[in-house]
């Protein structure tokens, strides 16, 4: 897969393409729906298949300082979508001279002049333009006018839920990780370097990596988690491992900042700098205060074992 991270990265003898446009949060099972749309009609048209996203996510530029929690790096994007068989990621830099182009702009420049699309596959919930004044009949009918397809597609979902980025966010500030997972079609994943914390961990018997996740991301509600630890660094180990993660401000020692440790199953390697992935399956419990050393030591034990009883229904079920 070819990744642009401009348009000014485009071949000069590029010719006609399907394309798909969104902020793809987290590439759930409701942008999967999209995108294999845009990859089937791209291979009946024999045309690149093209997704196109944005950064930074546009609402942070149109309110600055409220950018919502992120399901997913930029690069864990980029692998998702590429396993689903898009040809070219491009990410467009999302300015606010870009967002004061009207409907018509925005059409006419970007998507005829620039792309050449030969078709557009977007959710029936889809705005584009200054304001977001464009919908998918705008779309249409510029499509009518300049000589392009529009494919608007109904967005998935079960349970009389739609599958959305901003539902997905709710599940996991509850702690709620099955739905997540049901929503996203994995489980959901923030990713960080690990760095030297108060070293707790290893005094209490059960050593711990502290994940700083990367900026924005979506973690799940104060809890112990069953969960996946996999290194990421190109030099690494990447096997994935069983993980019992806390998240919170450890009350137990009156913490104030908010961690990710997860305490990683039969291993006792040096993490120190690796960049990992924490995959999040399932919470355990709530996160508390333990009236002494002893009973929170009983207690994590027992998410230990719990961690590993689940991970290991879960690895069955894969």
């Amino acid at each position: 897969m070819q990744r642009w991270r401009s348009l000014d990265e485009m071949p000069a003898e590029w010719g006609r393409c399907v394309l798909t446009i969104g902020v793809f949060d987290g590439v759930h099972r409701g942008h999967t729906q999209l995108i294999n749309r845009a990859v089937k009609s791209a291979a009946a048209r024999g045309v690149p298949s093209v997704l196109m996203t944005f950064d930074p996510h546009p609402v942070e530029v149109v309110r600055p300082g409220s950018h919502p929690a992120q399901l997913s790096t930029m690069n864990r994007r980029a692998e998702l979508v590429a396993e689903l068989g898009i040809d070219v990621f491009v990410v467009m830099p999302f300015t606010r001279e870009f967002m004061k182009l009207t409907p018509e702009q925005y059409v006419e420049e970007l998507l005829v002049n620039r792309l050449h699309v030969a078709e557009v596959v977007v959710g029936d919930n889809f705005t584009f333009g200054k304001q977001a004044a464009g919908t998918v009949d705008t779309m249409r009918e510029l499509g009518g006018r300049l000589g392009f397809d529009v494919d608007g597609v109904q967005l998935l979902g079960e349970h009389a839920v739609t599958f959305s980025s901003s539902y997905i966010r709710r599940c996991v500030a509850e702690g709620d990780m099955s739905a997540a997972a049901e929503a996203l079609g994995r489980p959901h994943r923030i990713e960080g370097v690990v760095v030297h914390g108060d070293g707790r961990g290893k005094g209490l018997g059960f050593p711990t990596a502290n994940v700083a996740p990367t900026m924005h991301a979506a973690i799940p509600a104060d809890g112990v988690y069953a969960g996946w630890f996999t290194v990421l660094d190109e030099d690494g180990d990447h096997e994935r491992r069983m993980a019992a993660i806390s998240v919170g401000t450890n009350p137990t020692f009156d913490g104030r900042n908010r961690t990710v440790e997860p305490h990683i199953l039969d291993f006792d390697g040096d993490l120190y700098d690796k960049h990992g992935a924490v995959d999040f399956v399932e919470q355990l419990r709530g996160m508390r205060k333990f009236d002494s050393i002893e009973d929170l030591v009983e207690a994590i034990g027992r998410d230990v074992e719990q961690a590993r009883k689940v991970l290991t229904a879960a690895s069955v079920d894969e």
